[in-house]
């Protein structure tokens, strides 16, 4: 198989895939960070028509829909009759169905798989894996998706990006009311640590609480989402949002928290919520201690 794209993601989901006996063809734009991998068993190919050649799956997870688009048109005329394409980049529900169409048209196949589950979750090989596809196709390529993670098949080619929108859409949300609760509580004059863990287990728990609460506290910053993700991330829900007809007046506002964080802090991790939330506060800080940014 071919692996497109090895980034903070890729690398690890590509680990996971040679762990699994797979053998797998890598590319990346910069050379050098496909080369790192050739110890762990990848090979790296010095272009795209090199990687995906003789590939019957091919697997891109890259930065955006366009770069997504891009590639795959570089990709196309080397492809093998029926390959399969899994995309597992973060992308616009309609970009999907674009890719879809593409690669129909030609006589392959195209499954859109987001995942959720951050760096950590890539490296232990326990992403949620949003797979839309038909069901022949996906069937195909379970046992592949289950070396990265969990997968779901939620729908049709298209629907896995709408489910990594949902994901994304109470993330982003979450981090911002984690971040109020805990300024609220220390502004109050209550100890924010304890008010954290007094209320772990019961209905407020959540991961964000768990672990973005405490990224909060350290004020630790550095990145394992970016804000610069989670604004895409935003932007695409909303496109959503405007095709499906619905008006999501909560993730219009998140946008806009994470939209005052553009400027100053693209590539800090999204738990920097809790900076654009001080900003609108001044003289209120949580904790004590420095930020710790990239």
């Amino acid at each position: 198989m071919a692996f497109l794209g090895i980034g903070l993601m890729g690398g690890p989901m590509v680990r996971c895939l040679l762990r699994a006996g797979y053998s797998v063809t890598i590319w990346n734009r910069t050379h050098s960070k496909a080369q790192v991998l050739r110890a762990a068993g990848a090979q790296p190919a010095v272009s795209v028509a090199e990687a995906v050649n003789g590939a019957d799956v091919v697997i891109s997870m890259l930065e955006a829909g366009p770069i997504v688009a891009q590639v795959l048109q570089e990709a196309l005329p080397a492809l093998s009759t029926g390959a399969l394409w899994i995309d597992m980049s973060s992308t616009k529900q309609s970009e999907a169905q674009q890719f879809h169409a593409i690669l129909h048209a030609a006589g392959h196949g195209f499954i859109d798989a987001p995942v959720s589950g951050g760096v950590g979750g890539a490296q232990a090989g326990t992403l949620a894996i949003m797979a839309g596809a038909s069901a022949s196709d996906y069937t195909k390529v379970e046992t592949i998706l289950s070396a990265m993670g969990r997968p779901t098949l939620v729908g049709p080619a298209g629907s896995g990006q709408v489910a990594k929108l949902c994901n994304q859409l109470i993330v982003g949300a979450t981090l911002n009311i984690v971040a109020e609760a805990l300024l609220l509580a220390q502004a109050a004059g209550a100890d924010a640590s304890a008010v954290r863990a007094a209320i772990r287990g019961g209905f407020a728990e959540s991961k964000i609480l768990e672990v973005h609460g405490q990224r909060m506290l350290e004020r630790n910053f550095v990145a394992g989402g970016q804000v610069k993700s989670q604004i895409k991330d935003m932007h695409n829900i909303l496109a959503a949002a405007e095709a499906a007809h619905v008006t999501l007046p909560v993730t219009q506002l998140v946008t806009q928290r994470y939209e005052a964080l553009a400027g100053t802090h693209p590539t800090a991790d999204h738990a920097a919520a809790l900076l654009a939330l001080e900003a609108l506060n001044p003289g209120q800080r949580l904790g004590t201690g420095p930020d710790q940014l990239s």
